[in-house]
């Protein structure tokens, strides 16, 4: 039997269905499904196009396409139909991140048109926990980021930002779109830090992805001269005990699998791998 298919840009009036192939996957797929609940699938407010697999009819996976490319619950067919369409576009994306599995898949079909990448990340552990530590106290001194701190977590999330990704967030356009963020994340109530007797910050995190059923911890960086000084669990216990309380049932986050301090603080916190993420970064 001929199967049809073919993919398409998702349009507004696609977003129920859109929401019920995000919703298979509510923890892998939190950073995107928080996008798409607040602002549709207009591509204006999304940041970026949302493209539709279907197969007989029926919109099987879907792929965002903005700042990042994000393959979403994509089958070999689909990752197919994906690459195809990303190929014919151009590179206009700054990563390619999703499941490891179709993610590595869009890379293979896409490399040698895109390549190649500035680096590849190709096993970045997922994982979650839906409840707070048993073995580790909260920090008391982790708390919300306030409106009038943002000079002082600014500098810490720019520290943070340039040692994960490998280049600053200020290059471009001098770093407008990212402080943006970073205030929104602050307006939210979802920036935490310990600080010190100076103000300066020593352990930050974010909760960045949420949606009422999972959100995604980001950011997590303790201060270089205070590493090594067991701030990381605690820290981490309290941001947890917030997003637990005040934001959505399961907390998740990935991390790369040579951090083995960061994962190691992340599992005597109640962390658990469920799967792997991969990204590629140009």
């Amino acid at each position: 039997m001929l199967t049809q298919t073919t993919t398409r840009v998702l349009e507004p009036s696609d977003l129920d269905a859109a929401l019920a192939v995000l919703d298979r996957e509510p923890v892998t797929n939190a950073f995107v499904t928080a996008r798409v609940r607040i602002a549709g699938l207009d591509p204006w407010r999304l940041g970026g196009e949302m493209w539709g697999w279907y197969e007989d009819g029926m919109l099987r996976s879907l792929c965002y396409a903005g700042a990042n490319l994000v393959p979403i619950c994509a089958t070999d067919r689909a990752v197919r139909g994906f690459a195809d369409r990303a190929r014919r576009a151009g590179r206009r994306c700054s990563s390619i991140v999703g499941p490891a599995e179709p993610t590595a898949q869009l890379w293979r079909l896409l490399e040698g048109s895109w390549g190649p990448a500035r680096d590849v990340r190709p096993h970045q552990p997922l994982m979650m926990t839906d409840r707070v530590s048993a073995v580790v106290a909260p920090d008391p001194y982790v708390r919300r980021i306030r409106k009038d701190e943002m000079d002082a977590i600014m500098p810490a999330c720019v520290a943070m930002f340039t040692e994960e990704v490998g280049v600053s967030p200020l290059a471009g356009d001098g770093g407008l779109l990212y402080q943006a963020r970073v205030a929104e994340l602050v307006g939210s109530g979802r920036s935490f830090a310990r600080l010190d007797e100076n103000g300066k910050v020593v352990f930050k995190a974010e909760i960045g992805a949420a949606t009422d059923q999972a959100c995604q911890i980001q950011g997590v960086w303790v201060a270089p001269e205070h590493r090594g000084r067991g701030l990381a669990a605690p820290g981490m216990a309290a941001v947890l005990r917030y997003a637990l309380a005040d934001v959505a049932p399961v907390v998740s986050l990935y991390v790369n699998d040579f951090n083995t301090p960061a994962r190691a603080a992340y599992r005597r916190v109640g962390f658990e791998e469920v799967g792997a993420f991969m990204s590629v970064l140009f």
